[in-house]
Order: C-alpha cells, then structure tokens, then sequence
C-alpha cells in the first residue's frame, strides 16, 4: 500500500512516501520558511522522487495537531486539495502519536513535546507502542511530577525538546539522537499505516478536520473580549436610574 504522509504541525514541514516497509521518499525542511510555500513543493518532490502521481497513493495520511494552528490548517487544506474528489481515504494521525514512532525500539518511556508557549507542552506517554496516555496540553512543571513517578529511561521527542531539556530535570531522562527529535512524514505514515489496519480515524477529504486543544490565540482574545463586553454592559445596568 502506497502512503503519502505530510507533516506541518511544527517548525518543521516534511513529506514522505512508504510502499509497505520500503521507505521511497523522504523529504524534510528546517529553515523557517512558512509552510504554505515549502508543503506542497515537497510532497510534489516526494511523488516526482518516487515516480508516482497522486491517483496512485492509496492511503493520504496527515498529521493533524495537536500544534502549530497555522501549520496545522496549511496541512488539512493541503491533504483536502491533494484527495479532492478523488473518494481516496484520509488517515488522521494524531502529531503525538506520530513523533512516538521517531523512537519506536527504544526501551523506556518515550514522551513526545511540542512548545505550546507559556512555558506549556502538547505531550503524551507512550511505551512498547502502546498509548500511556491521552493528548494533554499542560505546564511543563506538571509534566516533570507525571514522568517523576516514573522509575525508567525517558526520551524526549518534538519541537519542545530543548524547552522540556530545560525545565525537567530528572535522573531518569535521557539523550535522543538529534535526527529524532523533529517531526517526521514517514512517523506520521507509520501510524497511519497502523490506524487504517484498525479502521481507526480514516476520513474523507470532507470529513477531516485538524486537532485543537486548546482555542487559538484569536479565538482567545474575542472571547475576553466579549466578556470584558458583558461586565461593561452588566455594571452600567447597575449604575444609578439605570433600572
């Protein structure tokens, strides 16, 4: 089975193609360049590299957040537009779930985590595969009491490497190679590869929508403003004649 996988929700944007365990194309870039202009060029040179079209991928795969809002939604946008019309399937991958491949083999806990601001992580446990945990947005402070209990190798993965490095501290956690500390297409294939054999989160180009956590920074700021609104109006209802 033929897998174009594409990641955009970090600092990172990658595009990868998988046909069974063979990797055929790998594509990666770092440079800080906004996604809507490095993703599409680099899928396109994964589907040149591996002389392929669209038509012939059987399964799109997309990392689908948590993480960047902006990145996130250039990646759906992009997988709709790739699977438009064409009634091909979609496998939403949850970014966690996918940086927890970067490290597959590796004996420990492994916990992908991806800067949130505010000194906060998008993270999630995993170990030998299998979920520990659900998708948390939390303070790293909170972060170091969940792995403090935790009496084996730990291995930081994602773009808040660095920051959880600074922050968490513990005897237990150890060094990850750098090549598996960023965001990966063929990670994000793999679990995708392992949801569509469980028939777990496949959708449509119409049905796929990116994973939030937590409301983005605009929708945040209307919210206080509507109710900074309501105290206004709520205290002028309590002046004086005003009743």
């Amino acid at each position: 089975m033929k897998i174009l996988a594409l990641d955009s929700s970090a600092v990172a944007a990658c595009a990868a193609i998988i046909d069974g365990d063979k990797i055929v194309a790998e594509y990666t870039q770092n440079t800080g360049h906004t996604h809507s202009e490095t993703l599409l060029p680099l899928a396109e040179r994964a589907l040149d590299t591996a002389g392929i079209s669209v038509d012939d991928i059987d399964l799109f795969a997309i990392s689908a957040g948590p993480g960047s809002f902006t990145g996130v939604r250039i990646g759906i946008s992009l997988i709709k537009g790739l699977t438009f019309g064409k009634n091909k399937p979609i496998a939403s991958v949850s970014s966690l779930e996918a940086l927890s491949y970067n490290l597959q083999g590796f004996d420990g806990i492994v916990c992908p985590v991806m800067d949130a601001r505010r000194n906060q992580v998008y993270t999630a446990l995993f170990k030998d595969g299998k979920r520990l945990t659900e998708d948390m947005l939390i303070p790293c402070e909170e972060l170091k009491e969940i792995l403090s209990t935790y009496n084996e190798p730990i291995y930081f993965t994602g773009d808040g490497y660095a920051l959880a490095q600074k922050n968490i501290q513990l005897d237990t956690i150890c060094e990850t190679p750098l090549r598996l500390r960023l965001q990966n297409a063929v990670s994000v294939a793999l679990a995708a590869e392992n949801n569509y054999n469980k028939n777990k989160n496949i959708f449509t180009d119409s049905e796929v929508q990116p994973i939030y956590l937590r409301a983005s920074q605009a929708e945040r700021e209307r919210n206080e403003r509507i109710k900074e609104n309501g105290r206004k109006n709520y205290c002028s209802c309590l002046r004086p004649g005003s009743l």
